[in-house]
């Protein structure tokens, strides 16, 4: 194994992950004023609306499914009883669907960014880069998920890769601290490319808005309710004291109309 190997399956991801992690320390501990990103609802609001809802319901499966193939061995599923084909059956489905969800996503968040000029004007070079490295990651992971399927099956290759024993110890090695670049270097080119432009975004996130993707607002479910003050206090008073008699006078209606 030469050093550019070492570097793209042992150096370039540590040094991802360690940008990915110091990273939100800083931007936590330094920004956390700039933490949320900037509403651009009042330049354009129908985009806004379906692209960010539906991207961010799509990148939550999606995780998921990384998830299930990266840091669950292929043991556990066998171990279910869940078979190969089975798993990689519903892998392609599954997979397909969410990620033509997100890929339709991220192309309306993207277009709205370079084609609106409000919005254009008002966007930092770093959510462009994002955005961008974004649709470059879903686009080359399906690819990945459905090219390489094609491609196995028009040119009738005996087996189709299995991630999961080559990709999957891999990236568990990194988390292990125990890595085996060569699981990597035999892997087909897309899957490669996937990889490697996902460890490019883990070392953008920190300095782009996709901070806010932690900022889960549980607070909300311990927050006190919030008092809101009249602005004619007595006319609530009144209307106070007649819903409490289940009484409703002219007075009371008047003092409505006033406040």
């Amino acid at each position: 194994m030469n050093l550019w190997e070492q570097f793209l399956w042992v150096i370039f991801p540590y040094l991802s992950l360690m940008t990915f992690v110091l990273g939100h320390v800083y931007r936590y501990r330094y920004d956390q004023y700039g933490w949320t990103p900037k509403s651009s609802q009042i330049l354009e609001r129908r985009i806004l609306m379906w692209g960010v809802l539906l991207l961010h319901w799509g990148l939550l499966f999606v995780f998921g499914g990384h998830v299930m193939g990266l840091l669950v061995p292929i043991e556990v599923y066998r171990a279910m009883g869940v078979s190969d084909h089975d798993y990689h059956l519903l892998s392609l489905w599954a997979g397909s669907v969410v990620g033509v969800v997100a890929l339709i996503d991220i192309l309306l968040l993207n277009l709205r960014r370079w084609f609106i000029g409000r919005i254009r004007s008002n966007t930092e070079t770093i959510k462009f880069v994002t955005d961008a490295l974004l649709l470059v990651v879903i686009l080359l992971g399906m690819a990945a998920t459905i090219g390489y399927r094609v491609y196995v099956s028009q040119y009738e290759l005996q087996e189709e890769f299995e991630y999961r024993d080559t990709i999957g110890p891999w990236f568990r090695s990194l988390l292990y601290f125990s890595p085996q670049p060569e699981l990597m270097v035999e892997a087909p080119l897309i899957f490669q490319l996937h990889t490697l432009s996902a460890f490019l975004l883990f070392a953008l996130w920190p300095f782009s808005s996709l901070v806010h993707a932690w900022s889960v607002p549980l607070g909300y479910l311990r927050r006190s309710p919030v008092q809101y003050r009249s602005s004619n206090p007595q006319a609530t008073l009144t209307r106070e004291r007649a819903r409490k008699s289940g009484k409703t006078t002219p007075g009371v209606e008047q003092s409505r109309r006033v406040e």
